[in-house]
């Protein structure tokens, strides 16, 4: 298998079609030189942007696009920073204009410390963002029911958080996200907690379709190297959720017959 692809078929979400199943951050790095080469050796095909935060427009200034390629590179606009509905809603709006971006990356925060996603806010956004013909990709808690509200909206993916951003604890509640899984109609990636390759390689056993990740690989001491990792992370552990692993028993199993065995 070509090491650039996740699998043959990759995955879709709004019609848009995706070799990669790793979604890259753009923040957080210490230059825009290093994030154009980290998300180069990712093989990442979509970024997420933070509105608030990346400079897209000031020419003044270097600019993400004169570093990534927006030609080359899905861009997905996002809403970090916004702690209410309404900030949410007229940020995206804002990116629109700007950019002509219309598959978006909602998320809206509670307070510090947890910065957990706050569920009635994002719910309220995401109902007014669909009504606005966005096609909402959503940064949600590890909640079943929730998850499938938001999908039931038109949400087209469904983005629980692992653990809490930027906290590099991997999957915390695998229960939850597989339960997300399988009552889901659309794409489902883990989002957030992502700490190193294995913490990828595990979200993708699970079952999800991609992961997003950006503080680990941005505040790793080499971005571009943990980039190459998260990729081939990502690569295992789909290919492993395809392969279908062996049951787990309390017990110990030959690995070779018992039978026939030379007296």
């Amino acid at each position: 298998m070509d090491g650039t692809t996740h699998t043959a078929h990759g995955w879709t979400v709004a019609g848009r079609h995706f070799a990669s199943r790793l979604v890259v951050g753009t923040g957080k790095y210490k230059d825009l030189e290093t994030t154009a080469a980290a998300i180069e050796a990712s093989g990442a095909e979509m970024v997420t942007v933070a509105v608030r935060r990346v400079n897209l427009s000031d020419r003044k200034a270097p600019m993400l696009q004169d570093f990534v390629d927006p030609q080359r590179y899905t861009y997905l606009p996002n809403t970090a920073g916004c702690f209410t509905a309404d900030e949410a809603v007229r940020t995206l709006r804002l990116a629109r204009e700007a950019g002509g971006w219309n598959l978006v990356k909602l998320e809206v925060l509670g307070p510090q410390p947890t910065l957990y996603p706050d569920m009635a806010a994002t719910l309220l956004a995401a109902e007014a963002l669909i009504k606005d013909r966005f096609e909402v990709m959503v940064y949600c808690s590890d909640d079943p029911v929730a998850a499938k509200r938001l999908e039931e909206m038109g949400c087209v993916a469904i983005m629980p958080l692992g653990a809490p951003i930027g906290s590099g604890l991997g999957v915390q509640n695998p229960l939850m996200i597989q339960m997300i899984i399988e009552n889901a109609k659309v794409p489902v990636l883990v989002d957030a907690g992502v700490g190193t390759a294995w913490d990828a390689a595990y979200a993708m056993e699970l079952g999800c379709d991609a992961v997003l990740v950006n503080s680990a690989i941005a505040m790793a001491d080499d971005p571009v190297k943990m980039a190459v990792a998260m990729k081939h992370g990502v690569i295992a552990g789909r290919l492993a959720y395809e392969a279908g692993r062996i049951p787990r028993k309390n017990y110990a199993s030959a690995s070779s017959p018992m039978t026939g065995l030379i007296r």
